[in-house]
């Protein structure tokens, strides 16, 4: 992957989410180091808050389209939400108003963990709304002459929904 090439490999983007994953590891320690200085309730509330108004609207959308496409305003929200310059932000506005706490770890946390451990990244609009399989994908792969196959669900099949066009 490169600036001309945004996209990735299979073994490029298990590289990718191992990143993530260490980021994961380095913000748990830091939580267990301070255990006793979280407060539980900004935990909780720091964890959950990103998925519901980022991912919840959107899967609740995708579910009662029956996988079809749904309005763009939901990628939005996912993208919007999932952001290091957005949470980044709260963060900040937290920190000058409340104060500096270990509980915000939380955030970087949801972030490094929807990465790492499940591999989510930001929602493009030319794709569903929620991960299915493109043939379109494996025809890269092999065009390019990548030995490894794609990661498991991306068998030849029809996804259920199509991928839109780009714009004109």
């Amino acid at each position: 992957m490169d600036q001309l090439n945004p996209y990735e490999t299979p073994k490029t983007f298990q590289l990718h989410r191992a990143e993530y994953l260490f980021g994961v590891a380095v913000v748990t320690g830091l939580m267990i180091a301070n255990f006793s200085e979280l407060r539980w309730w900004v935990v909780v509330a720091g964890f959950f808050y990103i998925d519901v108004i980022g991912y919840l609207p959107g899967a609740i959308a995708y579910k009662k389209a029956n996988g079809g496409p749904v309005p763009k305003i939901y990628y939005v929200l996912y993208n919007f939400m999932h952001s290091f310059i957005t949470q980044g932000a709260v963060i900040l506005i937290w920190c000058l108003t409340v104060g500096p706490e270990w509980a915000l770890l939380i955030i970087p946390f949801h972030l490094f963990g929807d990465r790492g451990l499940f591999g989510n990244f930001m929602k493009p609009f030319a794709l569903p709304f929620e991960p299915e399989a493109q043939p379109a994908y494996q025809k890269m792969l092999d065009a390019l002459g990548v030995k490894e196959k794609a990661p498991k669900g991306h068998e030849p099949k029809e996804a259920k929904t199509p991928a839109l066009q780009p714009a004109a």
